[in-house]
């Protein structure tokens, strides 16, 4: 008998976060109070290996247990958006989990686990093993959401969460299932091929078609776009404050990376049946979320449809498709994540025990009181407003610029013109903190090194990446660029039917534009 080949490389820093979090969970079994704080430092060694171990593999093509996982840049690249999410997430977990009394042990493992899930989400060439990531990170995510017991709102938020999430997740098998039916597989470059053959005109076929949008509808529940997108406000406001930060940048931009691979590879040939509902889906996205943040009082809220908002401005790319657009996507949730990490790391800095203090009125006078924390906010609230240099001006600027070129002109004036609205609710921030009077009082953050750690990060990385965009645009292009090429190896199988087993990959053909 000869044994399947395993390439274990494709899934170790998944492994490693894995045996990480496994050994959180079990280590604070026997561990004396005052030392579980040292469990926040073992989760972000776990989240550093897993990084180092991505980079280590960069370069590489190839597929993994025959055709269902991609070792490739653009895996590869998600792998280190999710790092950098859970990374920031410990530090500012690390003294608030102390502060607010919550389980350590079962706070970390499952943060680690959620982490697992996006990896598999961003790898997955198989709509099963899509699914399998997706709910890995959703059951983790649900837990993190209601983990204050005693707090209801943050029970609410974990039941409306779960409730919705499930019945999402109805959605996305049922598309899984008609396309399967129609195609006679769920490997992403089988299906690919499959279209290529059989709808060369770009037809598709009334099953086929209803499976891609019962998908749409899936990962539109996940990435938090209208009409989907109820849960997101309640689900924010309602998690721990380092939750919602990890939730608003980690699962976005692992759903995006399968939404993605999905829509942009395997039913590129179909682009002109579904890029219609998806510049519909951008629009409508970018007004809800945009208007509806106008109104907010509460900052956690108001950064929920913010979210929303941006995850409108990451469709245009998507809409806009090829290498540009999806390069420019790809940028942009480096960008998101750095501003509203950051953003997201005051919120807990100005916030204490028994006090969240996340009302707009809770940050009057912070620029007096507290003038480097205010600064780093007001620079993130102009990065995500897309004040140049910022990153945030230069995201957009990527973005609008692809669905231009692609000839999208009036989604590009739409967005701007969103992006214009935006500012009056981040700007209310800064006009609040430096020209109204308050006495709120903030724990300083000499006191917190690993939480300021976090936020002077964020700031770095906002200003830097902004001022110079060339080198992770291109580390963009090339990520993506590797979708198209082909898997040089399926490693599950044995070596005599490599050749035979190899995952076929399709590249999206040219469009036409939606005007």
């Amino acid at each position: 008998m000869i044994l399947p080949e395993v390439n274990w490389a494709a899934v170790m820093p998944s492994v490693i976060l894995t045996v990480v979090g496994i050994t959180v969970l079990c280590w604070e079994l026997w561990m004396k109070e005052q030392d579980r704080k040292y469990l926040a430092w073992l989760s972000l060694a776990g989240v550093a290996g897993a990084a180092l171990f991505s980079y280590t593999l960069w370069g590489r093509n190839e597929s993994a247990f025959n055709g269902m996982l991609a070792l490739d840049a653009y895996a590869l690249f998600f792998n280190l958006i999710i790092c950098l999410a859970t990374g920031m997430t410990v530090l500012m977990s690390r003294h608030y989990v102390e502060n607010n009394e919550l389980p350590a042990g079962e706070y970390y493992a499952l943060l680690l686990f959620a982490a697992v899930g996006m990896m598999l989400m961003a790898a997955a060439t198989d709509l099963i093993v899509i699914f399998l990531g997706l709910e890995t990170m959703s059951m983790a995510v649900y837990v993190l959401t209601g983990i204050r017991r005693q707090n209801v709102k943050a029970n609410e938020a974990a039941l409306k969460y779960f409730l919705l999430g499930a019945f999402a997740s109805g959605f996305f098998l049922y598309g899984v299932a008609l396309v399967y039916g129609v195609t006679g597989s769920v490997k992403l470059g089988e299906v690919a091929t499959y279209i290529s053959t059989h709808f060369s005109d770009g037809a598709g076929s009334p099953m086929l078609l209803a499976g891609m949008v019962l998908l749409i509808v899936g990962f539109g529940f996940k990435v938090a776009a209208a009409p989907f997108h109820a849960w997101a406000p309640d689900v924010y406001e309602g998690a721990p404050t380092t939750i919602t930060a990890f939730m608003a940048v980690g699962v976005k931009a692992a759903a995006f990376a399968s939404f993605v691979r999905v829509f942009l590879l395997s039913f590129g040939a179909l682009h002109g049946q579904w890029e219609a509902i998806l510049w519909a889906l951008a629009v409508l996205t970018m007004i809800v979320g945009n208007l509806t943040a106008l109104v907010q009082d509460n900052i956690k809220r108001m950064l929920a449809y913010s979210s929303i908002a941006h995850a409108g401005y990451l469709l245009v790319a998507m809409v806009a498709g090829g290498e540009l657009g999806g390069a420019a996507l790809m940028y942009y949730l480096v960008a998101y994540g750095l501003m509203n990490l950051g953003a997201f790391a005051i919120v807990v800095a100005v916030g204490k025990k028994g006090e969240p203090n996340e009302e707009f009125n809770d940050y009057a006078g912070l620029g007096f009181r507290y003038p480097g924390l205010a600064m780093m906010m007001t620079i993130f609230m102009l990065s995500l407003t897309g004040i140049p240099p910022l990153v945030g001006f230069t995201g957009k600027f990527y973005v609008f610029s692809a669905a231009v070129k692609a000839g999208y002109i009036w989604l590009a004036v739409i967005g701007v013109l969103n992006s214009v609205v935006s500012a009056y609710y981040y700007i209310r921030v800064v006009v609040t903190m430096y020209m109204q009077e308050g006495e709120k009082q903030v724990e300083p953050l000499s006191t917190r090194p690993a939480l300021a750690t976090a936020i002077v990060a964020a700031t770095v990385g906002t200003i830097m990446v902004g001022v110079l965009p060339a080198k992770p645009m291109a580390l963009a292009r090339h990520s993506f660029a590797s979708l198209q090429k082909p898997a040089q190896t399926a490693s599950s199988t044995p070596k005599k039917d490599q050749a035979a087993t190899s995952t076929p990959t399709a590249t999206a053909p040219s469009k036409t534009p939606h005007h």
